[in-house]
């Protein structure tokens, strides 16, 4: 085999095993992954300041550094049940399109590396409107993550609260 065939087989193979990080984190059983990058950073929960005439799941805004940041209970948003946030409870601080957002979490949980092909397709579900919100499923050790689509979810939650 040539130098120069190898070096394309290892570019192949080095294509094929692209890999991705993800932070997990759990609300109640179940567990979430979203892409690393996305994460500004994880902070203790503190109180939000409530806001009037907002989604029910958006908890109040932060003052992170000098910075609003809107608080997102994922836990309200997914099953109608509001959080009730203790010292053991966390904030994502997550950047989308140049906007800082807070998601509150029950915990984070590890830090995953997977291979792009270990992510799986999502099965088609007929009347769950979440499932938009996701972008695939991997098999972490026996126990099934859900990767979250955060921007997709956060950001179709802003706008439509700005319309409303």
């Amino acid at each position: 085999m040539t130098s120069e065939t190898a070096m394309e087989t290892a570019t192949k193979d080095s294509r094929e095993q692209e890999m991705r990080q993800f932070i997990s984190f759990t609300i109640g059983a179940e567990e979430y992954g979203v892409d690393i990058m996305e994460i500004r950073e994880i902070k203790g929960w503190t109180p939000a300041t409530p806001l009037p005439n907002v989604p029910r799941h958006i908890r109040g805004v932060i003052n992170l550094r000098g910075a609003v940041v809107p608080v997102f209970d994922l836990r309200m948003r997914f099953s109608g049940i509001m959080t009730e946030p203790s010292a053991h409870h966390v904030v994502m601080v997550v950047s989308m399109k140049e906007r800082i957002m807070g998601v509150l979490v029950d915990a984070v949980a590890d830090i995953l590396t997977v291979a792009v092909t270990d992510v799986q397709p999502l099965p088609e579900f007929e009347h769950r409107n979440d499932a938009q919100f996701l972008s695939g499923l991997v098999n972490m050790d026996g126990r099934m993550v859900a990767l979250l689509d955060l921007e997709t979810l956060l950001l179709t939650d802003t706008m439509a609260q700005t319309a409303a």
